[in-house]
């Protein structure tokens, strides 16, 4: 079982054998299918089903002579039509199957930003034909299983402008660090002794999450899942057709980066609101947007 088929509403599917009853029932009833061939030998399918606007389930696989689809595997899906990240982005493919990950030089968040290729059949198109496979823009989400609803942090408009403006800056300096400005390394390298001199100082009479507004940083083994703490711009509640239940749509603002994410009505602790913050472990993928260009 995917770990993450109960974020978008699957959570009373336990056992294997009662997810092929599921997933033979979406492909049955599903009415995007595309099919592509990628060798002699072999071709790839796509269906997918969609349980709820922008939400369902992906299942690859291959056709057989006798026009059977015979499935390789699946995973759950959550999409967004906002433009998260416009940064430098490689496609890398996975070693064991078909599968795609993009690689985001994202300054904003000062790491390599990893997530699941959702487009996989959009980029294998483009190989094929020759085209470009430049990445323009990328539209990221999460899926999670156990999030918190935390209070937000009281700021002053002129607090949040200055933050604006500070983030801006840091992102200017970790964009000339990597390209070899040895003043840049230093003034980061000042700023992150000074930082940790002002939290260490705070930590002693504040509470961690009040001196930390948004996080989002790697978590545990694979490099596709992140621990994210960002304020609650927008949500909406979705319904899966199959099952009844309810999914959280939030739309975060995390290091001054937007993206959505979803979980499980069940899964969440507290009441959720614009402005408040949303803490969990998700797992990221995304689309990702290419140049028209040949």
């Amino acid at each position: 079982m995917h770990k993450f088929l109960r974020a978008v509403g699957f959570s009373q599917y336990q056992k294997k054998k009662d997810i092929e009853v599921l997933l033979e029932q979406m492909i049955g009833e599903a009415p995007e299918r595309k099919r592509m061939r990628v060798d002699e030998r072999g071709n790839l399918c796509e269906i997918r089903g969609d349980v709820a606007d922008g939400m369902g389930v992906a299942v690859y696989g291959e056709m057989d002579e006798d026009g059977k689809f015979q499935m390789e595997y699946y995973y759950p899906y959550l999409r967004s039509e906002d433009v998260t990240s416009m940064a430098d982005c490689s496609i890398q493919r996975h070693a064991e199957k078909e599968t795609y990950a993009g690689l985001l030089d994202e300054y904003r968040v000062g790491i390599s930003l990893i997530y699941y290729l959702d487009n996989v059949f959009d980029y294998r198109e483009r190989v094929e034909d020759h085209m470009s496979t430049e990445v323009r823009s990328a539209n990221l989400t999460g899926l999670c299983v156990d999030g918190k609803i935390l209070f937000p942090v009281e700021k002053t408009q002129k607090q949040i402008e200055k933050a604006q403006v500070t983030m801006k800056e840091r992102s200017s300096l970790i964009e000339a660090a990597k390209n070899g400005d040895e003043d840049a390394m230093e003034s980061l390298t000042i700023e992150d002794i000074d930082l940790y001199s002002q939290v260490s100082r705070r930590m002693m009479k504040e509470d961690v999450y009040s001196i930390i507004e948004t996080t989002f940083m790697p978590c545990g083994v694979e490099c596709d899942q992140y621990s994210v703490l960002g304020e609650i711009v927008k949500f909406e509640e979705k319904k899966n057709r199959i099952t009844g239940e309810e999914v959280y749509d939030f739309t975060l603002n995390c290091n001054d980066l937007v993206f959505h994410v979803g979980i499980n009505k069940k899964d969440l602790l507290g009441e959720p609101k614009v402005g408040y913050r949303f803490k969990g472990q998700v797992w990221m993928q995304g689309v990702a947007n290419f140049y028209d260009r040949s």
